[in-house]
């Protein structure tokens, strides 16, 4: 079924001190070949994100004419030396406990690539990206089908699997069958949306208008 963002996260994550430099910074994201590195504080409390963005206001102000609150505050970017100064507050976060398909909501609501991965304790636990979550699809289409006949319409619905036709396709979920209501109908159908590696379901079933 659905898997969660502990499943797919990156667990080995490199951040940055609040203390950390600006040259410093830079030198490690170009070795690392990343575009942003959550921050945490002395108890290792995540506490924002630096991103490329963030660096390259002080290159982007050089010399320029700047007016307004952002301005403002871009401003302040500009002669920021370190981490603390220059991240981004608060950081938008996700629970290891989340779905996919919340984070994918959040990170396409924020414009995000990535979201930092943090647990109750507010200690960052892990990085989650916009490829791991599409690795979800990456998953062959008969192991799809054998857990929609097999866990969902059987055990989780009480139906018979027998009396159903379930075809994938690339992803692309065909099934039809006998249900009792149309209220069964489209929980069904909700479900099926939600399994790992489903990217589309037709709807196929007969049923009873409610």
């Amino acid at each position: 079924m659905s898997s969660f963002v502990r499943d797919v996260m990156t667990r080995n994550v490199v951040s940055v001190r609040e203390s950390a430099e600006y040259k410093d910074i830079v030198c490690v994201m170009r070795r690392r070949g990343v575009s942003a590195f959550p921050v945490l504080d002395a108890k290792d409390t995540l506490v924002g994100v630096v991103s490329e963005d963030d660096l390259l206001v002080k290159e982007g102000l050089l010399g320029a004419e700047t007016h307004g609150l952002r301005r403002h505050r871009d401003r302040a970017k500009a002669g920021a030396l370190r981490a603390g100064e220059l991240m981004s507050r608060p950081a938008v976060t996700v629970s290891p406990d989340a779905t996919l398909a919340e984070a994918a909501r959040t990170m396409h609501a924020r414009h995000l690539k990535r979201l930092p991965v943090v647990a109750r304790d507010g200690k960052l636990v892990g990085i989650v990206s916009r490829v791991d979550l599409l690795g979800v699809y990456d998953r062959p289409d008969e192991e799809i089908r054998a857990e929609i006949a097999k866990q969902l319409i059987e055990e989780d619905y009480s139906l018979d699997r027998l009396a159903f036709t379930v075809d994938v396709a690339g992803g692309v979920v065909t099934v039809a069958g006998p249900v009792g209501s149309e209220a069964v109908a489209h929980s069904l159908l909700l479900a099926l949306r939600q399994v790992d590696g489903v990217v589309a379901v037709r709807d196929r079933l007969s049923y009873r208008r409610d």
